[in-house]
């Protein structure tokens, strides 16, 4: 086998496809990526026979910014015949995989496939029972085995596969669905919520999104992104020379000052959080994050990069590797994640972590 299928947002195929023949270089497996503009997915076709697997084992999924899912694929099964579609999928899964944890039967997240969605919720059921049946799903669900994936692409055309445990998104379709709180100044609050999902493991929410801590929301108006620090009863210092929504100024948790973005300086010492949706050039806010980091305002910061219409895998590069550079100049040790995820447009969301050393006079430690 010696494909690798990556689910993605639509129109961002170019971009996917890029990343992942960059990162498979890296790894020296080499191959060329198929794309069909607004497909939804992209299709890497290693040189190798067997490269597919190593791929997906040796490739975190974390490191992908454009992917919302990674898995193995065989051919792709066409003309699938309506009244029995189940019994050839069997067929081509048998000794593809043994013993899947999960099975999940997904299309692109195009308008285009939101018909075919209805049909694979009902042809999961029947085809679950045979795939248990014939041994290639066990009897029951676990996240310690693959995850068995039939991707429809148009009616009775699908690819068959699977992803590995702990190293693919635990997600339908790799989406985290949220439902927007009626209350929220602004629907930009879903994206923050959406990352606190992406860059946290929820064992870490108490600790890392607790009650009490302070932070800064910079370029703030109206409030979306605050709100999600406002539930978390956190106290927030809003930064925007525009309005906030009373709603969250009446809480008493939120200090409004008018100012630049930019231009604001900490007047506190124990800031844990910086988060920024400002709409500006990418290295722009790149800069300002990093500087954030490197003096020591902040213990973690997420922030997005607007994307320019052209070479955005390359732009979202540049810009991560002047963090990790400027970061590492400064004796800054930190965690860097980036990722386009579902509540995202044209831009990516990134977060950094500062790792506070453990030996005595490091730099780092405060």
């Amino acid at each position: 086998m010696n494909k690798v299928l990556l689910y993605c947002r639509q129109g961002f195929e170019k971009e996917c496809a890029a990343e992942i023949t960059a990162k498979a270089a890296q790894r020296e497996v080499f191959g060329f990526a198929r794309v069909k503009d607004d497909s939804g997915y992209v299709l890497f076709e290693c040189y190798q026979a067997e490269e597919a697997e190593k791929l997906i084992a040796e490739l975190p999924f974390s490191e992908l910014i454009f992917a919302r899912q990674m898995i193995v694929v065989g051919e792709l099964l066409r003309d699938l015949p309506p009244e029995d579609r189940v019994t050839p999928v069997t067929g081509m899964l048998t000794g593809f995989v043994e013993k899947g944890g999960e099975l999940r039967v997904e299309v692109p997240d195009t308008n285009e496939s939101k018909e075919l969605l209805k049909f694979c919720r009902k042809f999961t059921v029947p085809l679950r029972s045979s795939l248990r049946a014939a041994g290639i799903l066990l009897k029951y669900e676990t996240d310690r085995r693959p995850v068995v994936h039939v991707f429809f692409i148009a009616p009775g055309c699908c690819y068959v596969g699977y992803s590995m445990p702990k190293n693919n998104s635990p997600l339908f379709m790799g989406i985290q669905r949220l439902k927007f709180p009626s209350d929220a100044p602004s629907r930009s609050t879903l994206k923050l919520e959406e990352a606190f999902h992406a860059f946290i493991p929820a064992d870490e929410w108490d600790e890392r999104l607790g009650s009490g801590l302070f932070a800064v929301d910079l370029g703030a108006c109206p409030g979306g992104w605050t709100y999600q620090l406002v539930k978390r009863s956190m106290m927030v210092h809003a930064v925007d020379n525009g309005p906030m929504a009373p709603s969250l100024m009446d809480t008493g948790q939120v200090f409004h000052h008018r100012e630049d973005g930019f231009k604001y300086r900490p007047t506190r010492s124990n800031i844990y959080w910086v988060v920024c949706d400002m709409v500006e050039k990418p290295v722009r806010v790149a800069n300002l994050m990093a500087d954030w980091v490197v003096n020591g305002w902040c213990r973690e910061a997420i922030f997005n990069l607007k994307l320019p219409m052209k070479k955005r895998y390359e732009e979202v590069s540049q810009n991560l590797a002047m963090i990790d550079e400027k970061l590492k100049a400064n004796g800054i040790n930190a965690q860097i994640q980036a990722r386009q995820l579902y509540h995202d447009r044209e831009e990516v969301t990134v977060h950094i972590r500062r790792i506070w050393a453990a030996e005595p006079g490091r730099r780092d430690e405060k």
